[in-house]
């Protein structure tokens, strides 16, 4: 028996909701559950997560081997380990101490079928007591003292005379599980190296990791990528400097106005008539903005949205809906937007959105300012990738 076992939490600070960000038009964990569905001498995989979002969204996969195991809060924290974890599900789900156990990191979404079934074939066949895969880096390094570590700096090596060094890639590690609870480690005993190629050595831990990382994998696994995208059902928008200019306008009786744009509104009638739901969430409660819904004919107006809170009612929506955010559409402008624009499948800011949010990986920043047609230059462009 070997169980792949896939650690997966809904919080991370540098990418928000990053295991179900959409990777190259599927969500990250995906890549890694597609390629152990259907390696060899790998008999189930458990994906171990604390987000509803995240369970909603793998069991949507529809793999065979694939069950879901709810992980303790503490244990999902930042400052939490993997190993605590594992340890975590290895108590509460016991193995036969013999059994594999095959930690897997979904921020490594280049590792492959082959990787993972040529690896437990070496370590079954090897004296080895547990196992981690590796990249060979030709790289020189040196120490702070000014020394070299790997290499004479008075005899260059060329690089194809040099071995290089290996170094962890953070993509699996595997051992027996009466090894994991006596040593409360990944790693034990006589140790095996897995090396994979060099192009696998790309974790993605910030935005621009993930920018590589895609670029890799069209370039080395393309055969793996799909050209089918998910399908567009809900399309929800931002209030302030997105359906506006976020100005503030004030009569002299202390009126409040706001400035919509009309061709936004065709933008929500075409919406419908292509049978998409739509949606404003906006963090203020106002008698202007509930016009303006009802106007539109909007299927959810959510006002008083709490900071932060955006990510939550859009998840709640899709419960609703019986939906994954993969298939959601967002447009926002500022930083208690991030996190939304971060797990949808399709996310758009105006041209003069915060720098942070253009920054989010995957984003479209439009060629319009909010207020003056962002919204419909965003839902335009949706809908020339659907069909009429």
């Amino acid at each position: 028996m070997a169980v792949a076992f896939i650690p997966v939490r809904g919080g991370s600070k540098s990418i928000p909701l990053k295991n179900i960000k959409p990777f190259c038009g599927k969500p990250l964990v995906y890549w890694n559950l597609e390629a152990l569905e259907h390696a060899d001498g790998v008999d189930r995989v458990v994906v171990a997560t604390d987000s509803d979002a995240i369970e909603q969204a793998v069991a949507g996969f529809g793999f065979s081997k694939l069950e879901v195991y709810r992980r303790k809060a503490a244990n999902a924290t930042d400052t939490a380990s993997t190993e605590a974890v594992m340890l975590e599900y290895l108590e509460v789900h016991p193995l036969k101490s013999e059994e594999l156990f095959i930690l897997v990191q979904a921020t490594s979404p280049l590792t492959r079928t082959e990787d993972f079934a040529c690896a437990l074939e070496y370590f079954r066949t090897s004296d080895c007591d547990s196992l981690l895969s590796c990249v060979r880096t030709k790289r020189f390094f040196w120490r702070e003292d000014g020394t070299p570590l790997n290499y004479d700096y008075r005899n260059r090596p060329r690089r194809q005379d040099f071995d290089g060094l290996l170094m962890e890639n953070g993509a699996f590690y595997i051992n027996r599980a009466g090894n994991i609870l006596r040593d409360k480690n990944r790693l034990s005993g006589k140790i095996a190296v897995y090396e994979m190629p060099e192009f696998t050595s790309v974790e993605i831990d910030e935005p621009d990791d993930w920018i590589i990382a895609e670029s890799v994998m069209h370039r080395h696994s393309p055969e793996r990528l799909s050209e089918e995208k998910p399908e567009l059902k809900l399309f929800l928008s931002d209030v302030d400097g997105t359906l506006t200019d976020a100005g503030m306008y004030y009569d002299q009786d202390g009126g409040e106005w706001k400035k919509f744009n009309t061709h936004d509104g065709k933008g929500f009638e075409l919406l419908r008539s292509r049978g998409i739901k739509t949606g404003i969430l906006t963090s203020e409660n106002t008698t202007i903005v509930e016009r303006r819904a009802n106007k539109l004919q909007v299927d959810f107006l959510v006002q008083d949205v709490s900071a932060g809170g955006k990510l939550k009612t859009a998840e709640e929506l899709c419960k609703k809906l019986g939906i994954s955010l993969s298939s959601v559409a967002y447009i926002g402008d500022d930083i208690n937007c991030a996190e939304l624009l971060g797990a949808v499948g399709f996310a758009a800011c105006p041209a003069d959105a915060l720098p942070a949010v253009k920054r989010i990986p995957g984003i479209r920043v439009l060629s319009l300012p909010g207020g003056h047609g962002a919204v419909r230059e965003f839902i335009d462009l949706l809908l020339d990738g659907t069909d009429a």
